[in-house]
């Protein structure tokens, strides 16, 4: 299952790409049955969140989102016209702001960034199968 999205790169884009998430997931666990625990719809919601906040924030145009189930996991793909790779920054606990890429990290199960011809794409894998308690 898969679905893509044309995000403007306006001030609504970003809560537009996590309506576009829940709805998304939403629709998974209707058409096929697919239990997506509240866990996963909200880290899924933060990796949207957080990815295209930067795509907005630092890449000028509009932003493309994809979003794909399989194989146990929800992919995050987000597109945009800017080619400088994105870098977590050290540790700073004073730091105010720019720890997306940091949050993306320590809750995805993988994070791979590719330069692509006019710009970047940014794919972020989370698990459907919640961690034991």
């Amino acid at each position: 299952m898969r679905a893509g999205y044309a995000l403007g790169g306006d001030d609504g884009c970003i809560a537009d790409a996590r309506h576009h998430a829940a709805a998304f997931l939403k629709k998974a666990g209707a058409d096929h049955r697919l239990l997506v625990s509240d866990r996963v719809r909200d880290l899924t919601q933060l990796v949207v969140s957080e990815l295209v906040t930067n795509a907005r924030k630092y890449a000028p145009g509009p932003v493309l989102m994809e979003l794909r189930i399989q194989a146990g996991s929800v992919d995050v793909v987000v597109w945009d016209s800017e080619p400088t790779v994105p870098a977590a920054r050290g540790v700073d606990p004073g730091r105010i702001g720019q720890h997306g890429l940091e949050i993306v990290k320590a809750v995805a199960e993988s994070l791979v960034v590719e330069r692509r011809p006019v710009g970047k794409r940014i794919t972020a894998r989370i698990s459907l199968v919640d961690p034991p308690l």
